[in-house]
């Protein structure tokens, strides 16, 4: 074994996890004058121990719960914070304190406390070390808990009253939810890789599509929380703790799709209900490799609070270790932000342009990126879309300025989206899109001329069309590319829209047969140069596999007066005047032991007897060890998506997950696996789950359901 130190964390969570062209092209004279860009390389992480404050850590104490149940938290404060009280910064997660973030949580919370914060690490109930079961992702009672936890922390003597909330995904979500909840203790949030609408934008759906990554994060979730505690935190209880999760956690995929409209089982939580719940100071941060990006650019414009938005390159990661780079100072962000919102000391961050993104340059397509050069832009506010537009319209001679005439139709294998990435890339492996000529003969393709000037697109593209439908349900795929004078194919954007949902997510109607209706597809928020020289590339289609699931049967479109509005950004003067970020810092990572057989596989097979397909990512971290604590870890995700380019009804995924922990003669073994498959009219959902000790197996279940299609 090798002792190595590594700055950037493993995540928990998902695992990083693929029709005909036509001829004939038309001039697009659209495009502003260039700007010079700036390249970039790495940022050299500055490691900091030399803080303004001496820090002290306090590795696990209990916070009771209302009804007696104990939460665990993990602290890092100033050493004197008793004689000069601090602000404390929350992060509230069922990721385990105690190995699945602990790499993570050693750069960042020693840092806060550092600079005076106190930074607090809970595991929340049935999760981690903490006591009680977890039934489900943001439910009320985990809402509860968190209140119970700020009042608490309000209370301790070295705490100044103020808190403020920070977190990724999971944290970032609940951190918003929390705030609607308007808890006095409050201050402010930082919410990264987060949304407000659960069920528009979310793991879960995509335009009302069926998500393949609900697959993934069902399973991921599902071993999690059937983890046990750390016996070196809860003693020997902890066996009987982990019998109880054992007994009591369900796969919660199956509750997820049993739920495929926009219920009350989505409105809860999704604080696009009503944006004026929350009321404190909101910093949202996104990446564009990242599936969270489109929540950005609508907290900006519903927000009625102090608010700032930010979105870099980066996947779903913290931006002060996340790839693709450039890394910034983040956590110098964060302490401004807090010192504005939580101490009373104007810092100048409310002066400065509230939304700044990282405008990409032109690349060739890679599924991995170190780096991704380009500029920082800012914008003075956002309104919902851009202030300049420019139209395009696909037919027979390409993408063109002007209307063509005729009908399209747009019918694709079941095995189209094969150049598709990761609906949320993680930036750290290869879950980036392919070459999008991947795509040629499975969607169909409009090209424009090439670009006479660079293009500048900032916000979200919108197809607009009249649809006709040979099937009552259907799904409509839209993609934007940049073809490089070489022919390459990088993909900038893409939406998807089951037309079920034309008229909104609550109450999906059957397509008309043979008669045609008025759609919009928004695809997924862009900042992106486009060189001059370029073509623009629009491909549609009826599947995105494994991006979303098919649809209830082979469906054939035709559309009409099809037109693509794009987002032009022109030059800002304000861009001139921005400050760079500071380079990044962290407080000095754990050591950390490991065999270095960490992999990532992704391959497609193609079977040339039946003509199925199989798209298969592996993930493996090797064995890990903590010295501190001296646990030692292993983690395996297996996704596996099968499907017959003929068949919408041959589509199946199964995740599988194995997590293993020891330390001296105490052992652990968690196996899960989760499958669906989806039929004409019915999904179904099979899991089973294998929990070993040391002296063998302890628990073995499984559960199968099939669940009627909801139009989906």
């Amino acid at each position: 074994m090798v002792l190595v130190s590594r700055p950037d964390p493993r995540a928990p969570g998902c695992c990083a996890p693929p029709r005909q062209s036509l001829g004939g092209r038309s001039a697009a004279r659209i495009g502003v004058a260039d700007e010079t860009s700036k390249g970039t390389a790495l940022t050299k992480t500055q490691i900091r121990a030399d803080f303004p404050r001496a820090v002290r850590e306090i590795e696990n104490t209990w916070i009771k719960m209302p009804d007696g149940v104990r939460l665990a938290a993990r602290i890092w404060l100033p050493k004197d914070a008793k004689s000069d009280p601090v602000p404390a910064i929350l992060e509230y997660l069922p990721y385990r304190k105690r190995d699945g973030t602990v790499e993570r949580d050693a750069l960042t919370h020693p840092y806060f406390a550092g600079h005076g914060y106190a930074g607090v690490r809970v595991d929340m109930r049935g999760s981690g070390d903490s006591e009680g079961l977890c039934f489900g992702e943001y439910l009320k009672q985990e809402q509860d808990d968190a209140l119970a936890v700020l009042e608490w922390l309000a209370a301790q003597p070295w705490c100044s009253g103020r808190i403020g909330m920070i977190g990724i995904s999971w944290g970032g979500f609940n951190g918003l939810q929390i705030a609607a909840r308007r808890p006095p203790e409050l201050g402010a949030v930082i919410s990264i890789c987060s949304t407000d609408d659960r069920y528009a934008d979310d793991i879960h759906f995509m335009g009302g599509a069926v998500l393949c990554d609900k697959l993934n994060w069902a399973s991921a979730a599902f071993s999690i929380l059937s983890t046990p505690p750390d016996p070196a935190i809860v003693g020997k209880r902890w066996r009987e703790m982990w019998l109880n999760r054992l007994e009591n956690t369900d796969p919660w995929g199956i509750d997820w799709f049993r739920h495929q409209r926009r219920d009350e089982f989505y409105a809860h939580g999704s604080i696009c209900e009503n944006y004026a719940d929350v009321e404190v100071p909101v910093y949202m941060v996104g990446g564009w490799a990242d599936g969270y990006t489109n929540s950005v650019f609508r907290a900006m414009e519903h927000l009625p609070g102090p608010k700032k938005g930010l979105i870099g390159p980066w996947g779903h990661k913290y931006p002060h270790f996340a790839l693709p780079g450039p890394q910034i100072g983040f956590l110098q962000e964060c302490l401004r932000w807090w010192d504005q919102h939580l101490k009373g000391v104007d810092t100048g961050i409310m002066d400065e342009p509230p939304l700044r993104v990282w405008l990409q340059d032109p690349a060739p397509p890679a599924p991995f990126r170190q780096t991704r050069s380009g500029r920082w832009v800012a914008e003075p506010g956002w309104s919902g879309k851009a202030l300049e537009t420019t139209t395009l319209h696909p037919g027979p001679s390409g993408l063109s300025d002007a209307p063509q005439g005729g009908k399209l139709t747009i019918s694709s294998p079941q095995n189209a989206g094969v150049a598709s990435g990761a609906w949320c890339g993680y930036g750290v492996v290869a879950d980036g899109p392919l070459d999008q000529n991947g795509e040629n003969g499975l969607l169909t393709s409009f090209e424009s001329e090439p670009l006479e000037d660079v293009l500048i697109l900032l916000g979200f593209p919108m197809l607009h069309a009249e649809v006709e439908s040979n099937a009552p349900q259907a799904n409509l795929v839209a993609t934007l590319s940049s073809v490089s004078k070489n022919g390459r194919a990088t993909l900038i954007s893409y939406g998807v829209l089951n037309l079920t949902h034309r008229n909104g997510h609550a109450s999906p109607e059957p397509m008309p047969l043979g008669t045609a209706v008025p759609i919009e597809l928004r695809l997924n928020a862009c900042g992106q140069r486009v060189a001059k020289g370029h073509r623009l590339r629009l491909s549609l289609g009826t599947a995105y596999w494994p991006v979303i699931w098919p649809s209830q049967s082979a469906a054939v479109l035709k559309l009409t007066n099809a037109k693509l509005e794009l987002p032009l950004r022109g030059p800002r003067d304000i861009d001139a005047h921005l400050a760079d970020f500071e380079p990044p810092e962290t407080a000095p990572p754990m050591k950390v032991e490991s065999d270095s057989k960490a992999t990532y596989e992704r391959s497609r097979r193609i079977d040339h007897v039946t003509g199925e397909e199989s798209i298969e990512r592996t993930q493996e971290t090797g064995f890990v060890v903590h010295p501190d604590n001296g646990l030692m870890m292993r983690e395996t995700c297996r996704e596996t998506f099968r499907i017959h380019p003929d068949d919408p009804h041959s589509a199946v995924g199964i995740c599988r997950w194995h997590r293993a922990y020891a330390r001296g003669e105490w052992r652990i073994v968690l196996g899960s696996e989760i499958s669906v498959r989806a039929w004409p009219e019915v999904w179904r959902v099979d899991a089973t789950l294998i929990a070993e000790d040391a002296d063998g197996e302890v628990s073995e279940r499984t559960w199968s359901e099939e669940i009627p299609r909801d139009l989906v």
